[in-house]
């Protein structure tokens, strides 16, 4: 089965408080995106890679590519509006009957052990979302006031969201809508349920300065085999 990755990095940084868009900011000398790449890379030999770029951003990102482990495997295209039309984007370069993963380019700690199972639940299901438990109290807010919520009930969505590409080019071909807040709930517009499977607690998004620091413990930790 073919195997392709649209990787989408096209985010700024606001909420970072720097003037360079978040997946280039650097973790050990090495940028957020850069981590990201090669672990998509190492997960399967033949898997491509259609990575999704600010138009103003693309030199930026060709000089990472060039210093991943296999640089003929990515390919670049332009981000658009949202979200939703830079994955639109993405999925038009591929053409061939395939499993494809749609991941955000700054969840730089996955492991190839959840792209290899994301992609085992896609073929067993048609498609496989990455989903972990809260571990903080949540409520909701009521007509009147707030209530308790039972977390167990409750999952935190992480990406790569995995899908057959039938299904996926299929649901992007709608409209875009606000509610379509990420790769799933545009595909369950279609009727098509939704499988989770489990994630990792690690698959954390980088998106404050704390993250980065959470980021480079993690790695340092890896580095040494402590997990």
């Amino acid at each position: 089965m073919e195997k392709y990755a649209v990787i989408v990095a096209g985010g700024s940084g606001l909420r970072m408080g720097t003037t360079v868009p978040k997946q280039f900011l650097e973790i050990n000398e090495k940028p957020v995106i850069w981590y990201t790449l090669n672990t998509f890379l190492e997960s399967f030999d033949d898997l491509e890679i259609i990575l999704v770029l600010p138009q103003h951003h693309v030199e930026t990102g060709k000089t990472i590519i060039a210093d991943t482990i296999d640089p003929n495997r990515i390919h670049i295209t332009i981000g658009g509006a949202t979200r939703f039309h830079s994955v639109k984007n993405g999925l038009e370069l591929i053409t061939k009957h395939s499993i494809i993963f749609v991941h955000d380019g700054v969840r730089c700690l996955l492991t190839t052990d959840l792209i290899q199972r994301c992609f085992r639940g896609a073929m067993d299901r048609g498609n496989a979302i990455p989903a972990v438990v809260p571990f903080d109290s949540l409520r909701i807010e009521t007509f009147n006031g707030n209530e308790i919520v039972d977390r167990n009930k409750v999952r935190v969505i992480q990406t790569p969201q995995t899908f057959y590409s039938d299904i996926i080019k299929t649901a992007f071909e709608q409209d875009y809508h606000e509610a379509f807040t990420d790769e799933a709930s545009v595909v369950e517009q279609l009727g098509i349920k939704i499988h989770l499977i489990e994630g990792e607690e690690t698959n954390i998004k980088i998106t404050r300065p704390l993250d980065l620091l959470i980021a480079e413990k993690v790695l340092e930790e890896r580095a040494l085999g402590l997990s």
